[in-house]
């Protein structure tokens, strides 16, 4: 009960003796309750006792009471231990006696504070590398240097920590695993050449399925074949390789481009020559049929009329065969000899004098005009019957 209430006997709750003079009291001096408690203190913690005789039990309740203050203090201090902040980009797996609990998201929370719960902070967001560079076994058995870098990020916090020792550790096994696989599957030539992008593709897959059987929770984002050169001591051997290679290239683009210049070009003189031909088909036919055409008609006259249409061809047929002829044939009523000039060779000067005047005694001459006189046309001929002439 309160010192000061009735039936306290007068007594302070400071451990003091009856009423100092009697009576009622105020309260007590501070200086003596400083000095009080001070002492109470140094015999708690081994000190002289040093207060009046009736101080004992005063001492004990006032320790009590500190401890129970310490007690209180501490278990405020711990149970504030247990806030804990996580930032934007991670996460924080909360471990009650080490076993998972509970994932926090980015912001202010609060756990059990240690030992009874602790967390541990998982950084999702950002991209780890791992970076590998080693002599390799190509498919045909050639020697290549690889430098390789992958590049992953935690996808599952709970299974980075917890489903394998070494998280990191594994991804670099799991990736050098990976691309000697692919690399022992490949020729060299394809490799340094336009397979370096597909051999890294496809060691990103090979890499992710292992990592995901392993449920490390990591997610590869990219590998990257950096470099792929054979070995130092055949580098000049294979530069030379390559050179022909990119020379073998550099011809057949050549040869696609002159084919192409080419091919246009002849492909228009064989639609050329398809049309001739098909015109002279055309040609062909179209004379063949008027031709058998003409040939009935005049067969028709023939039938009409055989001695009219004999005489007619007769004078036809001689036109023809005297038109594609280079001589003249000169007709002198006054005499029976037929006079041939050799005018043709007269006119081009490859005659010489003598020669053409022995031509015109012996009568030969080749001329490339034809008469100029035309024939008589049938049922109307005039003069003398040119089949009575004498052709030498």
């Amino acid at each position: 009960m309160p010192w000061n209430e009735p039936g306290n006997n007068g007594k302070d709750p400071w451990g003091g003796g009856g009423n100092r003079g009697g009576g009622n009291q105020g309260p007590p001096d501070l200086d003596e309750v400083l000095k009080k408690l001070s002492s109470k203190f140094n015999a708690l913690f081994g000190g002289g006792s040093g207060g009046e005789g009736g101080g004992g039990g005063g001492l004990g309740k006032h320790a009590s009471a500190g401890i129970s203050l310490a007690v209180i203090l501490a278990l405020v201090i711990w149970l504030a231990s247990g806030f804990f902040i996580v930032s934007e980009g991670e996460r924080g797996v909360v471990l009650r006696f080490g076993s998972f609990t509970s994932v926090a998201t980015p912001g202010p929370n609060w756990h059990l504070p240690y030992p009874i719960e602790r967390v541990e902070i998982v950084d999702v967001d950002n991209i780890r590398s791992i970076q590998h560079r080693a002599l390799m076994l190509t498919g045909d058995e050639n020697i290549i240097d690889v430098d390789i870098a992958v590049q992953y990020r935690v996808m599952d916090p709970v299974d980075f920590l917890f489903n394998v020792r070494n998280p990191d550790s594994t991804a670099r096994q799991v990736m050098e695993s990976a691309i000697r696989e692919r690399i022992g599957k490949n020729r060299l030539d394809f490799i340094l050449g336009e397979g370096r992008a597909e051999v890294a593709t496809s060691a990103r897959v090979v890499i992710q399925d292992a990592l995901d059987s392993y449920g490390t929770g990591i997610a590869v984002t990219a590998v990257s074949m950096q470099q792929a050169q054979p070995p130092e001591p055949v580098q000049e051997a294979f530069a030379d390789a390559i050179r022909a290679r990119e020379d073998e290239v550099r011809f057949r683009n050549e040869a696609e481009a002159y084919a192409n210049t080419i091919l246009p070009q002849a492909r228009g003189e064989a639609a050329r020559l398809t049309e001739q031909a098909e015109a002279y088909r055309e040609q062909v036919i179209a004379q063949s049929e008027g031709d058998a055409s003409r040939f009935t008609q005049l067969l028709a006259e023939y039938q009409n009329a055989p001695e009219v249409t004999r005489e007619r061809l007769f004078i036809e047929t001689t036109e023809v065969v005297l038109g594609s002829t280079g001589k003249v044939f000169l007709d002198v009523s006054s005499s029976n000899n037929l006079m041939m000039l050799p005018l043709d060779k007269i006119l081009r000067g490859e005659m010489s004098a003598g020669q053409a005047e022995g031509g015109s005694r012996s009568g030969a001459s080749s001329l490339s005009t034809r008469p100029t006189t035309p024939l008589p046309s049938l049922g109307q001929r005039s003069g003398p019957d040119p089949r009575s002439r004498e052709v030498r």
